[in-house]
Order: C-alpha cells, then sequence, then structure tokens
C-alpha cells in the first residue's frame, strides 16, 4: 500500500504482564496479511499499521478490532480469531446505562448467573463468544446468524432493567424450536412467544423540601460545649462534683423508668368500670315483656273473682226454705215411728 495506515488502543496496566507474554502470537498472526504491531509498555498501548506488504486493505480494520478486543481481556487465541473474513466483533459498553454501582454490579452478576450458567447458555443459542470485563462486554460471531444483534439487546436489555436474560433465553430456545418447522418459515412468531409482564414495585415518593425564605447573612453560630458548660456552671465545677451530677441524673432517670414501670404493672389489676350508662335496650324489652305478663295474670284473676259472684248472686234464696206442708209431713213420720 502507498499510504501507511495506523491505529492505536491504550490497554489497562494488570493486562500489561499477559500482552507481553503473548505479544509473539500476535505479531506471528498479523505478519501473514502484511500488518505492523508495535507494543508501547510506557505509554501502555499497542499500535497496528499498514506496510508495503499489505495486499487486503481491510486487513487494518481487523488488525484494530484484534488489539481492541485484547485490551478488554479476551485471550489472544481468540481474538485472533478476528481476523477471518466471517467472525465479526462487537464491544457493548454498559458503564453509562446505570448510575448506581450496586445496581451496577448486581445487573451484571444478572447477566453471568451463578457459575457462569446464563453467560453459557447466551453463548450456545446465539453462536457468539461473550466475555464481561469492567465496563464493556466483548462479543465476537456471525452476523449472517444475527448472533451479534441478539447479544447486544440481551446486554441492554438487562442493564436496564427491561427484561432478564432468562426471559429471552425462553424465546431463543422457542424460536430455535419453531425454525426447525418448514411451514412456519413464513408465518410470524409472536403468537408461539411468551409475553412477559414487568412488575413495577411502588417507589417512595420523593420527599419535598420546603424552601426557607431567603437571607443574605449566614446563620448563627451554634454555641459550644464550653459555652453550654459555661452556662450552667459546670466549667467551673470539679471532676468530683460533675461525676457526682451525673450520677445523679443517671438516678434521676432510673427512679422515672421504674415508677413509670410500676404504674403500668398495677394498671393490669385496676378493676374495670361500671356501666353506669342505664340498661341497654334489650333490658328494657324483657322488662317490658314481665310487665305485659303481670297485667294478663291479674286480668284473669279478676275475670274469675267476677264469675263467682255472679254465680253466687244467681241462686233463690227460696230453694234453701223449707215449705209449711213439707214441715207438717216430717212431723207426722216422725210420730208413727215412735208409736
Amino acid at each position: 500500500m502507498l499510504e501507511v495506515s495506523s491505529f492505536s488502543t491504550l490497554f489497562p496496566q494488570y493486562r500489561e504482564k499477559y500482552l507481553q507474554e503473548a505479544w509473539p502470537v500476535v505479531k506471528g498472526a498479523l505478519k501473514e496479511y502484511g500488518i505492523s504491531c508495535e507494543l508501547n509498555l510506557v505509554e501502555g498501548s499497542m499500535t497496528v499499521s499498514t506496510t508495503r506488504k499489505t495486499r487486503d486493505p481491510f486487513a487494518i480494520i481487523k488488525a484494530r478490532e484484534l488489539i481492541k478486543l485484547l485490551s478488554r481481556s479476551v485471550p489472544a487465541p481468540q481474538a485472533i480469531k478476528i481476523l477471518d473474513d466471517e467472525m465479526n466483533c462487537d464491544i457493548i459498553k454498559i458503564g453509562g446505562l446505570v448510575r448506581n454501582k450496586e445496581r451496577f454490579v448486581k445487573r451484571r452478576e444478572r447477566l453471568l448467573g451463578p457459575n457462569l450458567s446464563t453467560l453459557k447458555a447466551i453463548e450456545i443459542l446465539t453462536g457468539c463468544y461473550i466475555l464481561v470485563q469492567g465496563n464493556t462486554v466483548a462479543a465476537m460471531g456471525n452476523y449472517r446468524g444475527r448472533g451479534l444483534k441478539q447479544v447486544r439487546r440481551i446486554v441492554e436489555d438487562c442493564m436496564k432493567n427491561v427484561k432478564h436474560p432468562v426471559y429471552h433465553i425462553k424465546e431463543l430456545l422457542i424460536k430455535r424450536e419453531l425454525a426447525k418447522n418448514p411451514a412456519l418459515a413464513n408465518e410470524n412468531w409472536d403468537r408461539f412467544l411468551p409475553k412477559f409482564k414487568k412488575k413495577n414495585v411502588k417507589q417512595k415518593k420523593p420527599q419535598t423540601k420546603e424552601k426557607k425564605p431567603y437571607t443574605p447573612f449566614p446563620p448563627p453560630q451554634q454555641p459550644s460545649k464550653i459555652d453550654l458548660e459555661l452556662e450552667n456552671g459546670e466549667y467551673f465545677m470539679s471532676d468530683k462534683k460533675k461525676s457526682a451530677k451525673k450520677w445523679q441524673e443517671k438516678l434521676d432517670k432510673q427512679s422515672g423508668r421504674a415508677e413509670e414501670n410500676k404504674r403500668k404493672r398495677e394498671a393490669a389489676f385496676v378493676p374495670p368500670k361500671e356501666n353506669t350508662a342505664g340498661p341497654s335496650k334489650s333490658d328494657k324489652n324483657a322488662s317490658d315483656n314481665s310487665e305485659i305478663a303481670d297485667i294478663a295474670k291479674s286480668l284473669k284473676r279478676k275475670a274469675k273473682e267476677f264469675r263467682k259472684n255472679e254465680a253466687q248472686e244467681s241462686v233463690i234464696a227460696e230453694s234453701y226454705i223449707a215449705s209449711n206442708d213439707e214441715l207438717r209431713q216430717k212431723k207426722k213420720k216422725k210420730s208413727t215411728k215412735s208409736k
């Protein structure tokens, strides 16, 4: 090539030792494409540039991607695969997606999963190599299979808390099974995919602080501990008197607490107040019913007495008085018996 094209990138200090060991392998791989490379340990940078032996102009772009992957902790044997024409890479920046550091670490761990199980599942389903390191996620794969696009979507949804990676894995599994059926090749797969609803947890409303009226003067200086002691007179007291005063205050507090506890204990033995509000509705109804029953009994008794009086008045007195003829007959009978 007539013109020299060069690219350089910085690498973190902890990668210095590994790059120093793996640099001969990287240099040999780039030499086949006519690309020269240089490792500067003083500045902490890697530089690749074209030479006269460079035949493929796109090789310098591949070399630039190679040094980017090496700076993001991708192993050298894996990073060298980017020099193939069918292999591509995507470095996803996740540092600016979450502000809170603790939340960022939790979501990054969610992407990895327990024992890297979630990351391995995503690698198998997308056919990509994924490495999560610091504030970036490096992915290597083929654009033809749409693996890199899927990886970017999964990573961004996880870091933005849009969808959990497990749900993406379920969708990819269903899509893989649907792709095996040629009858569904030209149909919409949305009806087969699960629909996950995001459950929003109610967040606490931020407390609105009322603005105090503006004053150009600063607030008055608060009294110091010495000033307070001078006001109380404790400053001039001896250490013995101070300790005695503190002890007395402690005893007063203890006695106050003891009295309160005693009052609470005695409150359990106080009898409840009697109900002086008068009889309730049920008691009133019962008393009314008893009065009605007494009135009915008295009426029945009076009716009985009235019937007895009527019977006595209807009796004729002459029926109980004997006539003169009957008396004469009785006398004759007595005289015959005596003879």
